[in-house]
């Protein structure tokens, strides 16, 4: 049942992707980069269909995502690639608005969207990120680094091929491609681990409970006799609760120091009361 749910999800991820495509990136000649960027380009030069450069190219990196993550990789990523391809192997020839802008922000919206309910769901159907972490393997390029020179390659063909307008106008597409698929993979709702360290930690502690549903984890209590006196606390909140949080702590404490980083997965809850503390 849960993969035939997966399975329905990656179709219907695919499905948008196509038309963020066939009905603003494609009539513009737009494009968002990575392996999808690189499949139009090179249909545009060689008149083969879009769809069978989505293959042809993508394979790769079905193989190496099914020898690195299992079957069930593979399988959903053929799935959401194929489908893909097959949406793509007739362009429509006119699109929903012929405003070069519209059409980037929109077709990168709607590409984001499509690629991260797939990814969310357990496929791909662009081996960018594949290709990225093969160069952090074997050079000093981090994932991110390599990312970003990759898709510069490709927005520089896009210019030779189809215009330098239409290369900065596929820049935004795909930056803001780029941040949709962000938002479907973690959700709107995203997390951030809040690191608080204070003299005055279980009344901060006391103060955000107050706010939020989960509890505070204090790692280490406030203690003015211990050398370090100064209490540590952790507490996981969404993005819509930061500025609320960070008040109230501002409020107990104004010296406090505060660090917050993204959580990209929470499992489990704390239980109340959780404490380790200072020996």
């Amino acid at each position: 049942m849960e993969d035939a749910r997966r399975t329905v999800l990656i179709l219907i991820g695919s499905l948008i992707t196509a038309a963020g495509l066939q009905f603003f990136l494609l009539p513009n000649h737009l494009l968002d980069g990575g392996v999808t960027g690189a499949s139009i380009v090179i249909a545009h030069v060689t008149g083969l269909p879009l769809g069978v450069w989505l293959v042809a190219l993508n394979a790769p990196f079905v193989y190496f995502g099914y020898r690195k993550f299992g079957a069930k990789f593979a399988v959903y990523s053929l799935v959401g690639i194929i489908t893909l391809a097959i949406l793509t192997l007739k362009h429509v020839d006119v699109g929903v608005t012929e405003v070069p802008v519209l059409a980037a922000v929109f077709g990168g919206m709607f590409v984001g969207i499509g690629v991260g309910i797939v990814v969310r769901y357990g496929g791909i159907i662009d081996g960018a990120d594949t290709i990225a972490v093969l160069i952090d393997r074997v050079t000093v390029f981090s994932v991110g680094e390599a990312i970003m020179v990759i898709n510069a390659i490709i927005i520089t063909m896009a210019g030779f091929v189809f215009g330098w307008n239409e290369a900065m106008y596929s820049l935004i597409a795909y930056f803001v491609a780029h941040k949709a698929i962000d938002v479907t993979v973690e959700g709107l709702n995203e997390s951030r681990n809040m690191w608080v360290v204070s003299l005055q930690i279980r009344d901060i502690g006391n103060a955000i409970n107050e706010l939020i549903e989960e509890p505070v984890t204090y790692v280490k209590e406030s203690n003015p006799r211990h050398r370090e006196p100064h209490g540590v606390m952790l507490v996981v909140i969404t993005r819509f609760q930061e500025e609320r949080v960070k008040k109230a702590i501002r409020a107990v404490d104004p010296r406090a120091f505060i660090t917050i980083s993204k959580a990209h997965e929470i499992i489990g809850k704390v239980s109340e009361g959780s404490l380790q503390r200072d020996v």
